[in-house]
């Protein structure tokens, strides 16, 4: 995909800092109990964001700074958990100001990392809440790093419980819409619903501010 400057996804994507910085963070992670935030959840977090765009119109500029915010959204965690999405910005704005990014451009990816967590952020712009959503709904089995069932907390159980997990994007009717699947043997649907509240909120928001209405479907049931 061709931008206005020669800095893209790709080149994101394939950048060692970048990945170290994310296996970092994944690392401390795990050793803190929590589940995975490593490269492949920084990919899929930036292809859904960039998906989100693109299905509902946006320009391939947009898109290719979503992708790259999604990309980049958790190198914060390489500092520390606490506070990740700020410290993650300020690392972001640094990296891409050696590259021949725009600087308008970095302000917006920065910007988009610094407001993706739901203590602090809020969706500011259409950059930001594609990160959000996408970043909120990534909900898989496998990103539970504890080999030990007996010793799950609730995040553990609600994401092991994660039969399936899909957005979609409805364009006409302006609605993004998650469709999550849960082994309720493991974790009850109001199980996700209270601890995933403040995150599900944030998405709404979100969805908002890309002129839509975003809904959550579990098992069936409509939560929202």
């Amino acid at each position: 995909m061709k931008t206005e400057y020669q800095t893209d996804y790709k080149q994101i994507r394939e950048n060692e800092e970048i990945n170290l910085l994310i296996e970092k963070g994944n690392a401390t992670l795990n050793e803190l109990g929590y589940t995975e935030h490593s490269k492949k959840h920084a990919s899929k977090t930036a292809e859904t964001a960039g998906k989100i765009l693109k299905e509902l119109g946006y320009g391939k500029h947009k898109i290719e700074l979503a992708r790259i915010a999604g990309y980049m959204h958790d190198i914060g965690n390489s500092i520390n958990r606490h506070d990740h999405a700020h410290s993650g910005a300020i690392l972001a704005y640094q990296i891409l100001k050696e590259t021949d990014m725009p600087l308008k451009d970095i302000l917006v990816v920065s910007t988009a990392i610094g407001h993706h967590d739901e203590a602090t952020g809020t969706a500011v712009d259409e950059i930001s809440s594609a990160l959000i959503l996408a970043d909120k709904t990534d909900v898989r089995r496998n990103r539970v790093q504890n080999p030990n069932p007996a010793s799950f907390d609730i995040h553990d159980r609600v994401n092991y419980a994660a039969l399936s997990s899909k957005l979609i994007i409805h364009k006409e009717k302006r609605i993004i819409q998650m469709e999550l699947e849960l082994d309720d043997t493991i974790c009850t649907v109001m199980d996700y619903f209270e601890i995933f509240l403040k995150r599900m909120m944030m998405c709404r928001r979100a969805a908002e501010r890309l002129d839509c209405k975003f809904k959550l479907m579990a098992n069936g049931s409509k939560l929202c």
